[in-house]
């Protein structure tokens, strides 16, 4: 897993808080040992997708837990959320691996007992306690699913049909690209330079020194006049993408499977430079208001038919291997498709999202560490 390589180093540094939960029964480590009665309600911080009355309206009827949700566009916005209200306003939040460190050390989340989660001995190894979201043996969340961050393309105007990251940076499309509003995408512009520009020396994209991160800000300011729109939520991908607006960008599968279904012309790839990705989790905010219906909630997402309902609703890969025979029961072959029971090389080959930090891990501090990557994406976009 390579999410978070250095958790180590940041848990040097920062103390692991357990705070004491509200759910249930409290062990002698301060977590539950148990569930207790629901408390009517649940409020989530999630991705769009994540929330989906297929899955959502038979949880509320088997735990009575109402479920409210607040679709973030970005992980930034989600910590943001998150802290509101004295980090009170929101029980849980869907984290990916650019957010959740930064909740854990900000201790906006609470450690969770994982074995009140039956599922979850049925993860995949990597996602049981990944550096992303498991500090010294202690659980700040329960994974969920993962996937890569796609080249998304309307196949009657994008011709020849793309196979590098190259053509959202062409001005032969110009106006017509879309890209997420995110600092996180510096990532992007430095995995295809890590393929195309070797010279830079760029073997991670989070772990960029001031020449590999400049270059990476020239590639995206050069890109900048290209751009229809740098889009916050899917849904506003989406929008573009059906309005013939944009024709070429970058996206999530779930955009992907949702223009299908309305019969707009679009496929998406994985270019020849990879991809980066993300793999998210569940994360209890250390004030939650309604830890019972978080755990429930937790319950009932791990389970195979839940991880396979939102696999295939998002187009993503579950966490849950017994997932994959129900994904194929839903849509023969899926599970396939989007790598359920993949193996440690097809995950190790994805660049998961996660935090950029100043150390490195070759003896300096050298890295342009996160604030750096947010100012100038704030400079970038003007």
């Amino acid at each position: 897993m390579i999410r978070i390589r250095r958790a180590h180093v940041l848990a040097a540094a920062l103390a692991v808080a357990l705070c004491v939960p509200a759910a249930g029964i409290s062990s002698g480590n301060g977590l539950p040992t148990s569930i207790g009665k629901g408390e009517g309600q649940l409020n989530l911080v999630a991705w769009e997708g994540y929330t989906q009355p297929q899955w959502v309206t038979p949880f509320t009827k088997a735990t009575g837990c109402k479920v409210n949700a607040k679709y973030a566009g970005s992980s930034d916005e989600m910590v943001t959320l998150m802290r509101q209200g004295g980090g009170s306003q929101y029980d849980m939040v869907s984290a990916s691996g650019d957010a959740s460190l930064r909740l854990i050390y900000g201790k906006d989340v609470q450690p969770i007992n994982v074995n009140l989660i039956p599922d979850y001995k049925n993860f995949i190894p990597a996602l049981k306690s990944p550096p992303h979201n498991t500090i010294k043996g202690v659980h700040y969340g329960l994974s969920l699913q993962w996937g890569p961050n796609t080249l998304l393309y309307n196949t009657q105007k994008v011709k020849p049909a793309p196979t590098s990251w190259s053509v959202i940076y062409s001005k032969k499309y110009k106006g017509k690209v879309t890209v997420p509003d995110n600092p996180i995408q510096i990532a992007d512009a430095a995995l295809y330079l890590s393929k195309t520009k070797t010279s830079l020396g760029i073997t991670d994209p989070y772990e960029l020194d001031q020449t590999q991160f400049n270059a990476a800000i020239a590639l995206l300011k050069a890109q900048k006049p290209l751009i229809k729109k740098y889009w916050g939520l899917a849904s506003d991908e989406i929008d573009l993408f059906k309005n013939g607006d944009a024709v070429v960008g970058a996206a999530w599968p779930y955009q992907t499977n949702t223009l299908i279904a309305a019969k707009v012309p679009v496929k998406d790839l994985i270019p020849k430079e990879g991809a980066t990705g993300w793999a998210d989790t569940w994360m209890l905010s250390s004030h939650a208001k309604h830890p019972n219906c978080a755990y429930m909630w937790m319950k009932w997402v791990s389970t195979p038919k839940v991880q396979a309902e939102q696999a295939l609703f998002f187009g993503e890969t579950p966490a849950n291997t017994k997932a994959c025979a129900v994904m194929n029961k839903l849509s023969p072959g899926s599970a396939a498709q989007y790598h359920c029971g993949a193996s440690a090389a097809y995950f190790n080959s994805i660049k998961f999202w996660k935090t950029p930090i100043a150390d490195c891990g070759n003896g300096k501090k050298d890295c342009m560490d996160y604030t750096q990557w947010q100012q100038a994406w704030t400079q970038l976009k003007g």
